[in-house]
């Protein structure tokens, strides 16, 4: 009877978005132990004219695929093809990841939360959702929220708050860089830098700019106002001290790992969310159709991960944010957060781009990846 409910009530949620009468072919293959892949095309490929979507699954048991973040040259700043991060990486398969500064001088950068190593390396932004992931009991878990942060630079009993991590610093920011960012700051030469290794400065230097990140430091760059502070109260020998508080809503059921930004949630304890979150265009992104990336979770702790293919009405039209959140359900998820989208779409399986990339050059270059591996027995 149960089994019988949720069927209905797929065929209910399909018939509202249009695909009851979708004709669809699915086809699987077995990757790995643990690893499935399921290839859907929905819609009519023989006619002229009508939308259609090419949907690629990737079904992942936790107990016998670990899953990771893979940086971009395995560092904050540039990007890399997720086929090649993959490859370097030796990964199974791989999908895109978050939000990315897409040019510029600082191309690669998170555009919203990315904590690892026990350390915020970029800063939430525009109160968008994030994705976080632990390795607990053997097995891959993972638990989505709306992130906030709130950083202090404390030199002595006086503090200054931090305004960002590893990006570019505006006026009268104080910004810091970690090694995770890349070999120097690449500021410009209107601030001050200060050197921080082991917890002392070790070097002021006002006016120079783009510093060397010391393996085992970091910088603290300031322009404007929190120049005059680092002015006051940085000189070479002080001892300085980093504080970093992070909230989630909802609080994390563990200790993350990693935390990548991304959003919108699309699903939670089976329900789609509709469009709840902030920092997201109501008409060109929750409701046109564009290529999409999204991770969920089966209540078994499976995970599901999709990329639709869109922008190519001969191939696939793309979806809403309502379409994917229902086709994640669809899929068995009670749990689901949208990735990045649009060009950056990319499924790897075994070193191939499975799916079809909307950009014209093929495959976009990206700031991270999620990596999947096969564990050790």
């Amino acid at each position: 009877m149960q089994k019988l409910a949720k069927n209905l009530a797929l065929i209910v949620c399909c018939a509202l978005l249009g695909w009851a009468q979708t004709p669809e072919t699915r086809q699987t293959a077995t990757i790995a132990s643990g690893l499935e892949h399921l290839q859907i095309k929905r819609g009519d490929f023989t006619a002229e004219q009508g939308d259609r979507w090419l949907i690629n699954v990737l079904l992942v048991d936790p107990h016998l695929i670990r899953l990771e973040l893979g940086l971009a040259l395995d560092e904050i700043l540039g990007v890399e093809a997720a086929s090649s991060i993959a490859a370097r990486h030796g990964a199974i398969a791989a999908i895109n990841g978050g939000y990315f500064r897409t040019g510029g001088l600082y191309r690669g950068e998170q555009m919203g939360a990315l904590f690892s190593h026990r350390q915020l390396l970029s800063e939430p932004a525009r109160g968008r959702a994030a994705l976080a992931l632990a390795e607990r009991g053997g097995q891959t878990r993972a638990a989505t929220a709306l992130v906030t942060a709130q950083a202090e630079l404390h030199v002595g009993k006086v503090a200054r708050a931090i305004n960002g991590f590893n990006r570019p610093r505006e006026k009268d920011e104080l910004i810091v860089f970690t090694p995770e960012f890349h070999r120097t700051t690449l500021t410009a030469a209107d601030g001050l830098e200060a050197v921080v290794v082991r917890g002392r400065v070790t070097a002021v230097r006002d006016g120079a700019g783009s510093q060397i990140i010391p393996a085992n430091g970091w910088v603290i760059s300031a322009h404007g106002a929190a120049r005059e502070w680092a002015l006051q109260h940085l000189r070479s020998g002080v001892r300085v001290a980093r504080k970093t508080e992070f909230k989630a809503e909802p609080p994390l059921p563990f200790n993350a790992d990693v935390i990548i930004g991304a959003g919108p949630r699309l699903l939670a304890a089976g329900q789609a969310l509709g469009e709840s979150e902030p920092g997201f265009n109501a008409e060109t992104f929750y409701r046109a159709r564009h290529p999409r990336t999204a991770l969920g979770w089966r209540a078994d702790g499976r995970f599901v991960l999709v990329a639709v293919d869109g922008r190519q009405p001969r191939i696939s039209v793309g979806m809403t944010i309502p379409e994917l959140a229902a086709l994640m359900r669809e899929l068995g998820c009670v749990e689901a957060i949208n990735l990045d989208g649009g060009g950056s779409t990319t499924l790897v399986i075994q070193n191939k781009v499975i799916n079809s990339p909307s950009d014209p050059a093929g495959e976009r270059a990206v700031s991270d990846a999620l990596l999947l591996f096969a564990r050790k027995r």
